[in-house]
């Protein structure tokens, strides 16, 4: 990872695709950092209902070069923006079960402010720009495919991003 000399990544967080449960604990005690005043671990667990329907479990896939790529990229990317001393991210692939992580972000940084914001950023531009699809399979026999961003459902339109991500509210 690139970034200032005393950015990293957590150890056992080189997985940035895994069919294997993602290890929160191990993560986050592998995340603190001597410079860090603030570590900001984000979870996204699988729900039991999802519009109006109960959820068995979901299913990822992913292009995963390009997904592993672009997870990289949007980690560097935060790590300069907000300086931030650690950045890590993992995503879950294959079939994950009702209250399970599906996906992981943890940042560190001197201030909570810059961990915070960071953490939104890389979770947003993850769901919204990685090429992983999910497939949620639910208790009534039918599944749906889609992306990690089911906004469209929502809202209507397949632009339009119920959590949109505000680029000049996160300048410096």
């Amino acid at each position: 990872m690139t970034g200032s000399p005393l950015s990293r990544q957590a150890a056992g967080a080189e997985n940035i695709l895994s069919d294997q449960p993602l290890q929160l604990a191990e993560l986050l005690a592998a995340s603190h950092h001597p410079g860090a005043g603030a570590v900001v671990l984000f979870s996204g667990d699988v729900r039991i209902n999802n519009l109006g329907k109960e959820v068995a479990y979901l299913e990822f896939e992913a292009q995963e070069k390009l997904a592993v790529k672009m997870i990289r990229e949007i980690l560097d990317q935060a790590t300069q923006k907000w300086q931030l001393n650690i950045a890590v991210a993992q995503h879950r692939l294959g079939k994950v079960g009702i209250s399970e992580c599906a996906v992981v972000v943890i940042t560190a940084s001197p201030h909570r402010k810059e961990a915070y914001d960071a953490n939104r950023y890389i979770m947003d531009r993850l769901k919204h720009e990685v090429p992983i699809w999910k497939c949620e399979y639910f208790t009534d026999g039918t599944h749906k495919w889609g992306g990690n961003c089911n906004c469209a459902e929502i809202t209507g339109n397949p632009a339009e991003h119920i959590y949109e991500f505000n680029s000049t509210a996160h300048e410096k």
